[in-house]
Formats: C-alpha cells, sequence, structure tokens
C-alpha cells in the first residue's frame, strides 16, 4: 500500500474496523474512506454497486460482519448466517468489478470442526463436523475464505483471508447476550464490585481452553499482511493469533485480578462450554513475519480503561 492509496475500511467502528483505523492513522495513510451503516447498508448489493462505482477504492479491509458470542450465535443462526454472507458477498464482488488492488477478508477461527487437532492448523479446514451453535456464522465466513479464492483462481484477483481467534479490546461490545466471553466477563466482575457481590456466575464448567488476541494486534497483522504480502504468499487463508491459550477458569481469575473483584467464581454447568478446544497454530504467520505483542493482563487491563471510559458511570 502507497500513503496516498484510497484505502476503505469495511466495519470501521467495530472492534477490528476501530483498530485498524487507529493502526492505518498511525501508519501515515491519511487517504482512508468511511460509511456508517446508516450511511451504507452493506446488505443491499446495489447500495454496495454504487458506492464501490463511485469511491474507486485502492484496498480494501472487509471487517464488517454480524458477530457475537455463543448466546447470540445460537439465538439467532438465520440472521448470522444471511447478513454475514450478503455482506461478504456484495463487497467482495464489487471490489473484483472495480479493479481494487488487495483485499484482506477477516473470517473466524469457528470455522475449523469442533473436534479439530490442536493446535489447529489451516489444513484442518472442511476436516469435520462443526460446533452446532456456531455453524451458520462458520459456514458463512468459509464460504468467504472460498469466494476469495475462487475469485484469485479465475480472474487474478489479490484477495487475501485471515482468520483471527478470539478478540478482544477496545471498543468491544459489553451487552451480556450478544457479547463474547472477555467483554462479558469484564462486565459482569465490574458489576459485581461495585454492587458488593459475594460472588459472579460464568458459564459453564470453566474447563475449555480459548485463545486470545488483542485487537489492536490484530490490526498489526492485517496492515503488516496488506504492506508485505500477496494471496499468494498467505494460500487460501492464515490464522492470526498468539499461539498459546488458556481454560475459562483461568480466564475468569485473570480478569477478576484486573477489574478488582475479590468475591467467589461459580461455574453454572448447565449453560454449553462449546468446543472443547480453539487454539491456532500460528507457525505460517510467524515465517511470514508478525508476531503478537500484546500480554494477555496488558491487554484486559486496557480493555477494562476502555469499558470503564464508556460505561464506567
Amino acid at each position: 500500500m502507497q500513503f496516498s492509496d484510497k484505502i476503505y475500511v469495511a466495519g470501521h467502528r467495530g472492534l477490528v474496523g476501530s483498530a485498524l483505523m487507529r493502526r492505518l492513522e498511525k501508519g501515515g495513510y491519511s487517504n482512508i474512506v468511511t460509511r456508517t451503516h446508516a450511511e451504507l447498508d452493506l446488505k443491499d448489493q446495489r447500495a454496495v454497486t454504487e458506492f464501490f462505482a463511485q469511491e474507486k477504492p485502492d484496498h480494501v479491509f472487509l471487517a464488517a460482519a454480524k458477530v457475537g458470542g455463543i448466546v447470540a450465535n445460537n439465538t439467532y443462526p438465520a440472521d448470522f448466517i444471511y447478513q454475514n454472507l450478503m455482506i461478504q458477498s456484495n463487497v467482495i464482488h464489487a471490489a473484483y468489478s472495480n479493479e481494487v488492488k488487495k483485499l484482506l477478508f477477516l473470517g473466524s477461527s469457528c470455522i475449523y470442526p469442533k473436534f479439530a487437532p490442536q493446535p489447529m492448523k489451516e489444513e484442518h479446514l472442511l476436516t469435520g463436523v462443526l460446533e452446532p451453535t456456531n455453524e451458520p456464522y462458520a459456514v458463512a465466513k468459509i464460504a468467504g475464505i472460498k469466494m476469495c479464492g475462487a475469485y484469485n483462481r479465475q480472474y487474478d484477483t489479490n484477495f487475501m483471508s485471515v482468520m483471527p481467534t478470539n478478540l478482544y479490546g477496545l471498543g468491544d461490545n459489553y451487552d451480556l447476550q450478544n457479547s463474547h466471553v472477555m467483554p462479558a466477563l469484564i462486565r459482569k466482575m465490574h458489576e459485581a464490585k461495585i454492587r458488593g457481590d459475594a460472588q459472579v456466575s460464568v458459564w459453564g464448567s470453566g474447563t475449555p481452553r480459548r485463545e486470545f488476541l488483542y485487537g489492536d494486534d490484530m490490526a498489526d497483522a492485517c496492515v503488516f499482511l496488506m504492506e508485505n504480502r500477496n494471496a499468494n504468499d498467505t494460500g487460501e487463508f492464515v490464522n492470526i493469533g498468539v499461539g498459546e491459550d488458556i481454560t475459562i477458569r483461568e480466564l475468569a481469575e485473570r480478569v477478576a485480578k484486573v477489574v478488582g473483584f475479590h468475591g467467589e467464581l461459580v461455574f453454572d454447568s448447565s449453560k454449553p462450554d462449546g468446543t472443547p478446544q480453539k487454539l491456532l497454530d500460528v507457525t505460517h504467520l510467524n515465517k511470514l513475519g508478525w508476531r503478537a505483542k500484546t500480554a494477555m493482563d496488558e491487554g484486559i487491563g486496557k480493555a477494562y480503561q476502555d469499558f470503564m471510559r464508556r460505561y464506567g458511570a
């Protein structure tokens, strides 16, 4: 990417999108195009086609998506598959039609089989059944990967796909019904501390293992790939993570320590655990020249500070 190139960040208000904006601006990129959902509904094919024809972006970061935790995915499966398929199909095709130089599509580690070998390598895609609670979302993201690859083969485009692990950080969603585990725990612990509660209930048994990547690290990896690599380098897609995981119990204990909640943690085994383990193999990414920088306790601290700025009152 050249500093003068026009860069479109789709989903610039989300956790990854806002991190991309910070990283791009810090890196000296000033010709950045954005649209809010009210200004451009990415599910509307005609609107997306007109936007690309008018703006003619050189590079696209496709971070727009309908996302959520296990509750949201399990409750609104039709919304998750429909909205994500429409968003990514419209943007990817419009990027091809308007000769975008390079596009980066953000997927999710839920694309891997529920019982995939650990750590999960890129070649484990489509080697087993998916986790039922988020299968519609995963199918949509798999379709996005395959769509980018198909356009590369047929039209010689330069569309890369990346699969991030669980993300957290600045600008996260703290709605207890729709958020991921990290922001949900931050909010639960904070509210329990304020009320003086003796205990906090945590979904599941606490035994599943998860990997967590700070959002600004994710953005840094994406910009690194767009600046230094092409689709031929990354293959069908590349994992983005830290290469280490912890149990949900350990995560809850770390969040409680950072937030300052000193009560008891009670694990509700009647609630679903989801996939037993989701750890990405990041060997490929490391060989391409990038590694995560933010330690988890540091990242949780920054996330909690952001939560306090936005919702502390």
